[in-house]
């Protein structure tokens, strides 16, 4: 029961009607709808004085900001907050890079906290409609994309959703029950906090295009280790094959010596056989003795 905070508070706290109406406020803020008017009376009624008509004046959450207050209290909106912050800074340093990448994450997460937000809502005997549901999500991205919507949804108070834009006309009085002071934006950075995060920033980069570079050159140069490795290999293969040609080539050439030379002599043999070929020597050796007896005359 709400109610029941307010006899957790002791009288110093009771003292600060506005911080104990903030905290009664948070206490309702998680209450289902149809259970808030009860809980209000209830509160009022152990109050007294101005508290109990700062608790009669909360303003009952829309249904759509109710599963938001609901996904602060469930502690889930610290990643929209933390990228907030790195959007911020992306769009201080123009990094488009960086922007294009927190924006896509942006979106996944707006997606994931507005499903988890009806699941928180269903725990609790709800629904959300899908009017409300696109009200979920058009909140929590106006967490991400604006400070000082960041800070008045994350008191865990608000009672109408809001809309992503230009917000700095906009009294966020009529979103958050109870005080704003939680929900003011922090100070803006000064330029010498924009310059440290530029060199910080610059630093970061030049180190990840150093270890990028590095790791491009160790890929090149295992590349080229392996492709000397494969070329060594294949001319070993070459000159073993060449090896084996040569040895071929030697084996043929003697065995084609053999026979040819086996015919030479035959074909000698064959033609001191002939009888032609006796007579004729025969006629060749009268007529040299013949030559010589004429001589000798």
């Amino acid at each position: 029961m709400v109610s029941a905070s307010l006899d957790t508070l002791d009288d110093g706290a009771m003292a600060d009607e506005t911080t104990t109406a903030d905290a009664v406020a948070a206490a309702l803020a998680v209450v289902p709808p149809q259970q808030f008017t009860a809980e209000r009376a209830a509160a009022a009624a152990k109050a007294t004085g101005d508290l109990a008509k700062l608790i009669k004046a909360l303003r009952k959450p829309a249904v759509a900001a109710w599963a938001v207050n609901l996904l602060v209290r469930d502690g889930q909106l610290g990643k929209a907050v933390e990228l907030s912050s790195a959007l911020r800074e992306a769009q201080d340093e123009v990094d488009a890079k960086a922007l294009m990448q927190l924006g896509r994450q942006r979106r996944e997460l707006v997606t994931s906290l507005a499903r988890r937000a009806g699941e928180l809502v269903r725990e609790r005997g709800g629904n959300l409609s899908a009017s409300a549901q696109e009200a979920v999500a058009s909140t929590i991205n106006a967490a991400v994309m604006d400070e000082r919507a960041a800070a008045a949804v994350l008191t865990g108070r608000l009672v109408k959703p809001l809309e992503a834009g230009d917000l700095d006309e906009v009294d966020l009085r009529e979103y958050v029950a109870g005080s704003l002071d939680a929900a003011a934006p922090s100070a803006p950075a000064s330029r010498d906090d924009l310059a440290a995060r530029r060199a910080r920033k610059a630093a970061e980069a030049a180190e990840r295009e150093a270890e990028r570079a590095a790791t491009e050159a160790e890929r090149d140069l295992a590349r080229i280790e392996a492709e000397r490795t494969k070329a060594r290999e294949q001319a070993d293969l070459l000159h073993e094959r060449l090896e084996d040609l040569r040895a071929q080539m030697q084996r043929a050439m003697a065995d084609a010596d053999g026979p040819m030379r086996r015919s030479t002599i035959s074909t000698r043999n064959t033609r001191s056989q002939h009888p032609g070929s006796r007579r004729r020597r025969r006629k060749r050796s009268t007529r040299v003795l013949r030559s010589r007896t004429e001589d000798a005359c």
